[in-house]
């Protein structure tokens, strides 16, 4: 099991380095995390939703994730609450106070789930959540040391150097582990690190004498992308994905955006800049306007509203700038969201940005789905693509009636075969709307898009947008193995390394 001695400290990367690395040693590896707080979210085959993270851990050991991976995700929602989403679904929307008391109908699953995947793989790596020195929450623990015990598995305690303080931060949370989950912790690793190493040799021995715990590793600071983002946490403000490029993309960056990661393969292509923007001032001259993915369409759309982004975008749209809008940006970009049954608010009825012949009502319910489908001419931007086929997810609430044309067409749902629409473009192939997320990791998409960008700018295509993206998590695997004690984390699973 992988801890941390806070959120974001590296368990989520570090888990999915181990998956790769034993998966190429010929082991069968799976991830877990029996509780992860996310609004990035993958669907499964089976139409379950689980955390970002899992999947591509799941991804990394070459295989596909499943709802066992991570029995329990919360998605925030306004108010101090979050929906609960057990086993791959939304189950209800639940504060602090009633999610803990559904821990003990929730444990019973999260140990099935758990013993289903030591039952079919070699190793498991379990990741934690936070940290388990979080005294405050040690009683309504389900996810650190609670699920270690469950498993009667070592721990691994990762801390980060570059935010500073490591060597306390490893010191702190031993110091306030109870003895019997203190025992449990096997190995120290500091990730993050930039420079030369020996200038930390004494400290890790000090940190290893005062603690009576090997240090196992020192990893050095990465490159960005060789994970998918998972928490808004790693989005700040205007922040840049990319260098500043020929190509400018600016990303509404709503209160409650959610799937962000659609938009790292638009990142990582040579002279495309993504920003994140939340002011009509920080919209510029942006080549493309983009309302992503949220858990909250109507708190979102208010927002855009009373800030002054909803008049920035509209004017925008009306001067010829090509406007996206993903899943509850497409619901955004309609005329009016309905909801009647009040699942997302109090307000029965929302007006929206006008931009699309569209309205949503919502409903009970929830899609969660793989699809395949084919963009049509219809696709404004990405017509060039027509004909050809993409693969996408879906993860929405409501359904959305349109006036026209749709710019894909849906050919399998779930596995099965269908003859559906989904989206809507305006009659002149600027402003368009989808519900599938996932698109910009089809290379043919992308292409089409970019090229469509630089023919409306007058400036010459790069011929590598579009080439397929070198296997990051080869990449992130080598880096790790280089820095870890591979064969000692190995003799604590009880597996050999080099397999035998």
């Amino acid at each position: 099991m992988i801890q941390g001695t806070a959120s974001g400290v590296g368990k989520s990367l570090l888990v999915a380095a181990l998956c790769r690395i034993f998966a190429r040693a010929g082991y069968r590896v799976a991830p877990f995390k029996s509780q992860n707080m996310a609004l990035n979210a993958a669907v499964t085959l089976q139409g379950g939703e689980i955390g970002r993270a899992q999947a591509a851990q799941a991804a990394a050991a070459g295989i596909e994730p499943t709802m066992d991976m991570n029995p329990i995700l919360l998605k925030p929602e306004t108010g101090h609450r979050s929906q609960v989403v057990v086993l791959g679904r939304a189950v209800r929307s639940a504060s602090w106070p009633e999610y803990v008391h559904m821990h003990r109908d929730l444990l019973p699953l999260v140990a099935e789930s758990l013993s289903r995947l030591r039952r079919t793989f070699d190793l498991v790596v379990i990741e934690g959540a936070g940290s388990p020195a979080e005294i405050n929450l040690r009683d309504s623990d389900i996810v650190n040391m609670r699920v270690a015990r469950m498993a009667d598995a070592p721990v691994l305690l990762v801390g980060d150097i570059d935010r500073g303080g490591v060597f306390a931060a490893l010191l702190g949370t031993l110091a306030l582990l109870e003895p019997e989950d203190r025992a449990r912790v096997e190995g120290l690793i500091v990730n993050r690190f930039r420079g030369d190493e020996t200038v930390l040799a004494a400290g890790l021995a000090e940190l290893s004498a005062r603690s009576c715990v090997r240090v196992l590793g020192v990893v050095p600071y990465l490159e960005a992308g060789l994970m998918p983002s998972e928490d808004s946490l790693d989005l700040v403000d205007s922040a840049l994905w990319g260098a500043p490029g020929v190509l400018d993309i600016a990303v509404i960056r709503l209160p409650l955006i959610a799937n962000f990661d659609d938009f790292e393969p638009l990142a990582a292509e040579p002279g495309v800049g993504v920003r994140f923007v939340r002011t009509a001032g920080e919209l510029g001259r942006a080549d493309l306007i983009v309302l992503p993915g949220t858990k909250g369409t109507v708190a979102d759309l208010q927002w855009l509203l009373g800030t002054g982004l909803a008049d920035a975008i509209r004017g925008a749209a009306a001067n010829g700038c090509p406007v996206l809008g993903i899943c509850g940006g497409y619901q955004m970009l309609g005329e009016a969201v309905h909801d009647p049954d009040r699942v997302e608010s109090d307000a029965p009825t929302t007006p929206a940005l006008g931009l699309l012949p569209v309205i949503t009502t919502f409903a009970l319910g929830k899609t969660t789905v793989r699809v395949r489908a084919r963009a049509t001419r219809a696709a404004g931007p990405f017509s060039g693509a027509a004909g050809g086929e993409l693969t996408g997810y879906e993860i929405h609430a409501g359904r959305t009636s349109s006036g026209s044309p749709s710019p894909f067409a849906i050919v399998e749902r779930g596995g099965l075969s269908v003859n559906d629409v989904d989206g809507a473009v305006n009659a002149t192939g600027t402003v368009l709307g989808t519900y599938l997320h996932g698109l910009f990791a089809n290379d043919a998409l992308r292409r089409e898009l970019l090229r469509s960008l630089a023919v409306r700018k007058g400036i010459v295509a790069d011929p590598r947008w579009g080439s397929p993206p070198p296997d990051r998590y080869e990449r992130l695997a080598d880096a790790v193995a280089r820095a870890v004690d591979v064969p000692a984390i190995a003799k604590l699973a009880g597996l050999a390394f080099p397999r035998a």
